[in-house]
């Protein structure tokens, strides 16, 4: 079930590390992991930015299994998975949430930095890479796809 945030920042930001080191180890060297999600969590920076986000959580059994935020502009921030969760239809319920908010509300498109491993669901849901991306975290290269979806 899809639900608002409701001041769950810690629970997140822990979701967030462990998709990150054990979905996304597939595609990032340790490294690359580190860089995006280091160690120890950053519980204060996490409930600023889920104060100010208010990202969709995707709940089974009182456990967050997914969540992803929507800015104003059509921008899909953050999209995870908990590892004890994929390959449930959580990310797919998750984008296709955001899809039908921002058909609601008329957006022009919807644009993301897809991961290497989030890609192929947004390829799925009709979004097409504009270009190859390259972002810097702590001194480490990382790189995701722009994909935007139009028309929808």
């Amino acid at each position: 079930m899809i639900q608002h945030y409701a001041g769950q920042s810690n629970e997140i930001a822990e979701l967030f590390y462990r998709s990150i080191h054990e979905i996304a180890c597939s595609a990032y060297t340790k490294d690359q992991l580190n860089a995006w999600a280091p160690f120890p969590i950053d519980y204060e920076r996490w409930k600023y930015r889920c104060e100010l986000k208010r990202p969709f959580l995707y709940v089974i059994e009182d456990q967050i299994a997914g969540f992803i935020e929507l800015d104003p502009d059509g921008h899909i921030d953050c999209h995870y998975v908990h590892p004890n969760f994929t390959r449930r239809g959580v990310a797919t319920a998750l984008l296709n949430h955001v899809i039908e908010i921002a058909r609601h509300l008329e957006f022009e498109r919807l644009f993301v930095e897809a991961s290497h491993v989030i890609r192929p669901l947004y390829e799925k849901q009709g979004f097409v890479v504009v270009r190859g991306n390259q972002v810097e975290r702590n001194g480490v290269v990382l790189e995701n796809w722009i994909m935007e979806l139009k028309n929808y």
